[in-house]
């Protein structure tokens, strides 16, 4: 077995499980748990990507109601105050340089698709390809069945599986 890991499969049903639902059967539970982990750690970037959109939507909408402000602060005859919020704030960089579609690209273009990237040879030099096995094997193992190692309705492993 690959790295010394323990045993692939408890017995004969969770071999047969582990073909159906699409894992490797040759990866050992320590690398698959290994790999689950670069993976999960993937999906809390991911998550950290939608933040990042709603910080850019949030920012732009926040503009968008500065300038209204702005228009009615002067309307209003506040000119002074309006001239130093357009001035000071309105269309200012959120960082040195950058707006926030700029600070997204650059984290889309380099952080977040390397990690993607290496997340992906990892599983397809030690995994074949295969996706969340960690978590397909935990299910396999988890899942109620019947006397006759049949899953009951709800536990299937696959849609190929339903009724």
């Amino acid at each position: 077995m690959p790295d010394g890991g323990g045993a692939l499969f408890m017995d004969e049903r969770n071999e047969h499980r582990e073909h159906r639902d699409g894992n490797p059967g040759n990866v050992d539970e320590r690398t698959a748990t290994a790999v689950g982990r670069v993976t999960e750690a993937l999906e809390k970037v991911e998550r950290a990507r939608g933040l990042l959109h709603e910080w850019h939507q949030l920012i732009g909408a926040a503009d968008a109601k500065l300038a209204e402000g702005v228009r009615l602060l002067r309307s209003r005859g506040h000119t002074g105050s309006a001239d130093r919020l357009e001035r000071e704030l309105l269309g200012r960089n959120v960082l040195p340089g950058r707006w926030t579609f700029q600070t997204l690209e650059e984290f889309d273009d380099g952080y977040w698709s390397l990690f993607r990237e290496l997340e992906r040879l990892l599983r397809d030099e030690l995994l074949g390809g295969q996706r969340h096995v960690h978590e397909a094997r935990m299910k396999a193992r988890e899942r109620s069945e019947d006397s006759a190692g049949n899953p009951l309705p709800g536990f299937e492993g696959t849609p190929d599986e339903l009724p």
